[in-house]
C-alpha cells in the first residue's frame, strides 16, 4: 500500500505542476496513468492531496461553478489544487531517485511518464534498473516453467508462456529505449567536447587569461591612479 501511494503522490504533484487543477479533473488523470483496470476512489485521492497540503506541498483555493441555465440545483463548490515551490521541488527530488524503489512495477510507470522532465543519466539508471529487476524475474519464471511443465495443463502452460513473452518483450524494448538514451548521451558530450575545443572558444580563453584585469579589480593596471604613481616616481 506504501508502494501505491508513492506513485499516487509522484503522479499528483507531476499533473498539478503542468497546470492547477480540481479534484474531478485530477482523479481523471491520475486513473488514465495509473489506472491500469483499478480506478482510483475518491477515497483513495483525497487523503493524499490532504496530505501535500499539510506538508506544504499544496494549496487549495475554493471556487464556485455557475451552473448553466438549463442545469438543475444552485452553484457548486469546488477545490482547485495549485502546486507550492516547496511541492515543486519536492516533486524534482522525487522524480530524480532513481534507487530499486523507481524500478518496481507501482513506480516505474509514473516515473516513465515524467521522464521528459529528468535528466539522462537519472533516465539511464532507472531504465537500467528496470531491466535488471526483470531479468531476474526472467530467470525465475523460466525455472519455473522448465520445472512444472509437464505437470500443467495446456491453458496454464500456455498462460505462464504469454507472462514469459510479456517479459521478454518489455526487455527487448528496454534495451532499445538504453540505446538511444547512451547515444543521446554521448552525442551530447561529443557536441560539448567540440564547443570547448573550437578556435572561438580558444580564443576567448585566451583573451582572458591575457587581460587578468577584466576578472580581478585588485591588480595594479585596474587602479586608475596607478599610472600616476608611476610618474611621480
Amino acid at each position: 500500500m506504501a508502494r501505491r501511494t508513492g506513485a499516487l503522490e509522484l503522479a499528483v504533484l507531476g499533473f498539478l505542476h503542468d497546470a492547477p487543477m480540481h479534484g474531478y479533473e485530477l482523479r481523471k488523470q491520475v486513473n488514465a496513468l495509473l489506472g491500469w483496470g483499478r480506478a482510483f476512489s475518491y477515497g483513495t485521492l483525497y487523503p493524499c492531496l490532504k496530505a501535500l497540503v499539510r506538508a506544504g506541498y499544496l494549496v487549495e483555493q475554493h471556487t464556485t461553478d455557475t451552473p448553466a441555465p438549463s442545469a438543475r440545483g444552485g452553484r457548486r463548490a469546488r477545490i482547485v489544487y495549485h502546486l507550492t515551490d516547496a511541492g515543486r521541488a519536492h516533486f524534482e527530488q522525487l522524480l530524480s531517485e532513481a534507487g530499486p524503489s523507481a524500478w518496481e512495477d507501482e513506480h516505474f510507470g509514473v516515473h516513465f511518464a515524467f521522464f521528459g522532465r529528468a535528466d539522462t543519466d537519472t533516465r539511464i539508471r532507472i531504465l537500467e534498473g528496470r531491466r535488471s529487476r526483470l531479468q531476474e524475474r526472467l530467470e525465475k519464471l523460466r525455472t519455473a516453467l522448465a520445472r512444472t511443465r509437464e505437470r500443467l495443463d495446456t491453458y496454464t502452460l500456455e498462460l505462464q508462456r504469454h507472462g514469459l513473452e510479456s517479459v521478454e518483450l518489455e526487455v527487448r524494448w528496454l534495451d532499445g529505449l538504453i540505446s538511444a538514451e547512451r547515444s543521446t548521451r554521448a552525442t551530447s558530450a561529443r557536441h560539448e567536447s567540440a564547443v570547448r575545443e573550437s578556435p572561438a572558444h580558444e580564443s576567448a580563453a585566451q583573451e582572458e587569461n591575457a587581460n587578468p584585469s577584466r576578472t580581478d579589480p585588485d591588480t595594479p593596471d585596474s587602479d586608475p591612479v596607478a599610472p600616476e604613481r608611476k610618474r611621480n616616481t
